[in-house]
């Protein structure tokens, strides 16, 4: 297996050529959603970016486990171990069971990543699932003298821990600003230090989602899924975890503490973290009123969309930037990257208008080559496209009779296409019917065309055009001068 992948392994802070553990098998953990809501903008990135790794894994010969947690309890609303969970409150504000809350939104995460070509992991675990194995790591950290008993719940001993191993060594950060910068929380003095991270939390009698333990009736702190799910599919020691850049500190600094004080020895070789997505050079946020979820995307249904979005103009739009760097979102970026997958699959469909000559002046090989190159570059998924846009120069210029194709060629060519737009990048060409812009198009020409029967009192066919846009999920609703109308929810 020739293998030349260098990945940038965050723990220590540069590239390094990814050698697993046990080739060909090779290990993947990605820190998934908490469903408590719909998957927004910030969800596409490292989905689509641990999906790239995914595929090039595959495409490289190896086996790969790929695990990707739905957070499902224990996620709570302020810090890793206070406020009220996420899921539970949702439950009782929309009064559901909270398992309502976690499978509807599950699926819409589903139905979204399949919108956007993301790949399903070999295994989805739910943190509700592994309680036992989360109370089981908890003893284990127990039997090792990290972890203290308060009150019915459990906490983690950071300073006592870092007596033995580094803590910070992952996101950088020095216990000596933990004393002075960590914030004291309402109810948080059952801690011996106010950085001490929960491991079990007692239930307040109010908390919906609780299971029964020896230390009380409760539910496990937010970092103990993970520590407990990647190893139990994956084994002590696994080759890769990924998840965005904001789980540095605290939740994957967490779990290399508590795997380390569990088990004497870190389960992680290699962290992969994407960067951020933000929004006209802000970051997203319900506050700043420009957080966007997929579904307001793909209708346009936002006030600072000047339109609606395909799924793979979103994809393209995500890999045109290098996953560790930040990725600032707006409509002229959205446009122009729609533009470029435009161009890109015209020229693939172009290929057969080429006319086959006796000689070749092109060097398809090359190409293909630079795009391996750069994805043994850390995933370097603009480098690739720019290749990609190089090919479609060749493409139009063979067409319009200046670069001369042999048989071989379109093979090479369609090949390059294949495996790297496609297979890798995750491409596709979508169906008309998919071309949101086109859609409201024919939606806003058909109100039109009803507002124009109602004004000549043609009640009939004002009727049968809104009957049937509504059987077609379109919501309509009159006012005095024209007319609103969207897409119920996907």
């Amino acid at each position: 297996m020739d293998n030349n992948l260098f990945v940038y392994n965050t723990i220590n802070r540069k590239k390094e050529k990814f050698e697993p553990l046990n080739p060909p098998f090779v290990g993947i953990y990605v820190c998934g959603p908490t469903v408590y809501g719909d998957p927004h903008l910030g969800h596409a990135r490292p989905a689509i970016t641990f999906d790239v790794l995914f595929r090039y894994l595959q495409y490289l010969k190896y086996k790969v486990r790929y695990v990707r947690n739905i957070t499902d309890v224990g996620h709570l609303e302020n810090d890793a171990d206070s406020g009220e969970d996420k899921i539970a409150k949702k439950a009782r504000l929309e009064q559901l069971e909270p398992m309502e809350i976690v499978q509807y939104y599950t699926d819409r995460y589903h139905k979204f990543m399949d919108m956007l070509n993301v790949k399903k992991p070999s295994i989805e675990p739910r943190a509700s699932a592994h309680i036992i194995e989360q109370m089981k790591l908890i003893e284990d950290i127990e039997k090792n003298g990290f972890a203290y008993e308060s009150n019915g719940s459990v906490y983690f001993d950071v300073e006592k821990y870092s007596k033995k191993y580094h803590y910070g060594k992952l996101s950088g950060r020095v216990l000596d600003d933990l004393y002075t910068n960590t914030r004291e929380l309402d109810g948080q003095n059952e801690k011996k230090n106010s950085f001490d991270f929960a491991l079990w939390k007692k239930a307040l009698p109010e908390h919906i989602m609780r299971w029964q333990s020896k230390w009380s009736d409760g539910f496990p702190g937010w970092h103990l899924e993970c520590s407990a799910m990647s190893t139990k599919y994956l084994g002590d020691v696994f080759d890769i975890h990924g998840g965005g850049l904001d789980l540095i500190f605290p939740h994957h600094e967490c779990e290399i503490a508590q795997s380390v004080a569990a088990n004497g020895k870190e389960t992680v070789r290699y962290w992969m973290h994407n960067n951020m997505i933000t929004i006209n050079g802000q970051k997203m946020g319900k506050s700043l009123g420009n957080f966007i979820t997929l579904e307001q995307l793909f209708t346009g249904e936002h006030k600072i969309l000047e339109k609606a979005y395909s799924p793979m103009a979103i994809r393209f739009f995500i890999l045109q930037a290098h996953y560790r760097s930040t990725l600032d979102f707006s409509n002229d970026a959205l446009i122009a990257a729609e533009k470029g997958l435009q161009r890109l699959f015209e020229a693939y469909n172009n290929i057969n208008k080429i006319i086959v000559s006796e000689k070749s002046t092109v060097n398809i090989n090359q190409l293909f080559d630079k795009c391996s190159e750069a994805l043994n570059d850390d995933l370097n998924t603009p480098i690739v496209i720019s290749n990609l846009f190089e090919a479609v120069k060749i493409i139009n210029s063979a067409i319009s009779g200046t670069e001369y194709f042999v048989q071989q060629n379109f093979t090479e060519i369609k090949n390059l296409f294949e495996t790297f737009a496609f297979n890798i990048l995750g491409l596709k060409q979508e169906a008309s019917a998919n071309n949101f812009e086109t859609l409201n198009s024919v939606i806003e020409l058909l109100l039109n065309e009803r507002q124009i029967a109602k004004s000549r009192k043609d009640f009939e066919t004002s009727d049968r055009i809104r009957n049937k846009l509504t059987e077609q999920g379109i919501e309509i609703k009159d006012k005095k001068d024209g007319f609103e109308w969207k897409i119920k929810s996907i």
